[in-house]
């Protein structure tokens, strides 16, 4: 570099919530001011980028959000680097956004990537490095691969007891998530515990009426209608339920999944008339807050058809399931699990019925 006559550092600049590391020239004239302005300006434009993708991402609008995290990406390689951090959450991202999508061959390269460029530059004891890890779980745990997951989850949480304490509430996200897993396995003496730590960190850190403390309770009761607790399931659930009422509002999506989970309940009971108008508020709030073509409206859809399916209420199913089946197809696209496992419940309606030609139709 000395051949060169110029000499660089590095100076740390927070844009936007977010660290990153900009070369500045000392001396030369090539690296100018306006250089430098243009490069922030640069920067900056990554970092709104981002941020509008983000929303479109929680929007479910997966088409329009990925050209923007593709631009925010290759403007951070360009101008931090491709082992920059700020790089990896780009890749981070686009890697959530395929995962989303059902694109789990192009989310793990991403992942992975990010997971590299963390233990390289942060450390693999990092937090971050902890955040790469779990998110690698989860793609591996949504495919099946429970066996690779496993050991993630368990690195994750590790790091996360060293580096932020057993009690931080990103230790309890590890506690819940390696929970999770256990309990998509049928694992249910391993998960109980797990979620019962996760919590009791919740109502001691955040609080008892925090919406992660709401999230918690959320997840056990949904443990506890797996092993057919229902009164204790239902006790959990109602708490969660009036949490996220009173914190978050009657009309916030996380309110419409208590709606949602609870009626769940019901109907696993044979509670039809009490289910009924909670899976409708639950469909009514996604509608308005997400979007009436939003995967979780999808999902509302389909749960609300399974329920007129089990009360012989054939019309109104199956009206519902193609509706949830276009958004899937649309947003999601055919090769989704989500849409594919939509195809096999209208499927099932048509058998009930005796339509079986069209039941096979719908594979062909």
């Amino acid at each position: 570099m000395g051949k060169r006559q110029i000499r660089l550092f590095i100076t740390l600049v927070t844009i936007a919530g977010l660290n990153i590391f900009l070369p500045i020239e000392v001396k030369g004239q090539s690296n100018n001011l306006e250089s430098k302005k243009y490069i922030n300006h640069l920067l900056e434009e990554a970092t709104e980028l981002n941020q509008k993708a983000i929303v479109l991402y929680r929007q479910g609008r997966y088409q329009e959000a990925e050209p923007l995290f593709l631009q925010a990406l290759e403007i951070r390689k360009k101008q931090l680097g491709v082992d920059h951090p700020s790089t990896a959450t780009s890749l981070n991202n686009l890697a959530a956004l395929y995962k989303s999508q059902g694109r789990y061959k192009e989310a793990e390269p991403l992942y992975l990537q990010t997971l590299k460029i963390r233990k390289k530059i942060l450390g693999v004891d990092h937090p971050d490095t902890a955040s790469s890890l779990n998110n690698l779980a989860v793609l591996y745990e949504s495919q099946g691969r429970y066996k690779e997951a496993e050991p993630l989850y368990l690195q994750s949480l590790e790091i996360r007891k060293k580096q932020l304490g057993s009690e931080h509430p990103g230790t309890a996200a590890s506690l819940n998530n390696l929970a999770a897993l256990y309990k998509s396995q049928g694992r249910y003496k391993e998960a109980e515990p797990l979620y019962l730590q996760a919590l009791e960190i919740r109502k001691k850190i955040l609080g008892v009426d925090h919406p992660d403390t709401a999230s918690s309770l959320n997840h056990l009761a949904v443990l506890y209608e797996s092993q057919r607790r229902y009164k204790e399931a239902e006790s959990l659930l109602l708490q969660a339920l009036e949490i996220r009422k009173q914190k978050l509002g009657a009309e916030h999506p996380e309110t419409a999944t208590s709606f949602n989970n609870l009626a769940a309940l019901y109907k696993s009971q044979g509670r039809y008339k009490e289910a009924e108008p909670l899976y409708l508020q639950a469909l009514e709030i996604r509608k308005q807050k997400l979007g009436a073509e939003h995967p979780e409206t999808a999902s509302s859809l389909n749960h609300l058809a399974a329920l007129y399916y089990l009360q012989r209420r054939y019309k109104e199913a199956e009206s519902l399931l193609l509706q949830a089946l276009e958004i899937r197809k649309q947003k999601l696209g055919v090769d989704h699990p989500d849409y594919l496992s939509g195809l096999n419940n209208l499927a099932a309606l048509y058998k009930s019925q005796g339509r079986f030609e069209e039941a096979e139709n719908l594979f062909r």
